[in-house]
């Protein structure tokens, strides 16, 4: 299938949209797509994670820097588009922050976190304490009037006081 809008390069890219309710689609090809501004990594993986990137970067780097991990070099990294180790992202730091910017849009992690689904503990941990101070004081102070009425009650065993009157 060619191109909707120039008719001439096969189609790579499908753009759905819904206006009003109503579905469009439209077929375009990589650089028709590119030029109306529908971009992506995807678009680029027909030339092969390599040239995204290099895309990325002026100049590779001419150094052979390994990572002391894996042994991996940065040219290792470009040319098969896997990062060797975890360490290989501090070794690398400087040449993949731009990398990972370009694709991922940012260089700071910003999806899921491990455990986000499970129950979360209480927005307001503040009203929890309040409330076990609070039983703790009456608890407290039921304490003191029993000790109270004890002391009394012994007081006047005694004193050989009557309890009763």
């Amino acid at each position: 299938m060619l191109c909707q809008c120039c008719g001439e390069r096969p189609v790579t890219t499908r753009i759905k949209t819904i206006v009003n309710g109503r579905l469009t689609e439209r077929a375009l090809c990589a650089v028709c797509a590119q030029r109306l501004g529908y971009t992506s990594l995807l678009t680029h993986l027909d030339r092969g994670f390599g040239s995204v990137f290099s895309d990325c970067l002026e100049e590779t780097p001419a150094g052979v820097e390994h990572c002391p991990q894996c042994g991996a070099t940065f040219d290792d990294i470009i040319r098969t588009g896997l990062v060797g180790c975890a360490r290989c992202y501090e070794t690398f730091r400087e040449q993949l922050q731009p990398v990972l910017q370009h694709i991922y849009g940012a260089d700071v992690h910003c999806g899921k976190m491990p455990g986000e689904n499970l129950p979360q503990p209480q927005q307001n941990m503040e009203l929890t304490v309040l409330q076990d101070a609070l039983r703790d004081a009456v608890e407290q102070s039921d304490r003191v009037r029993r000790q109270a009425l004890l002391n009394e009650s012994l007081r006047r065993l005694e004193g050989g006081e009557d309890p009763d009157a």
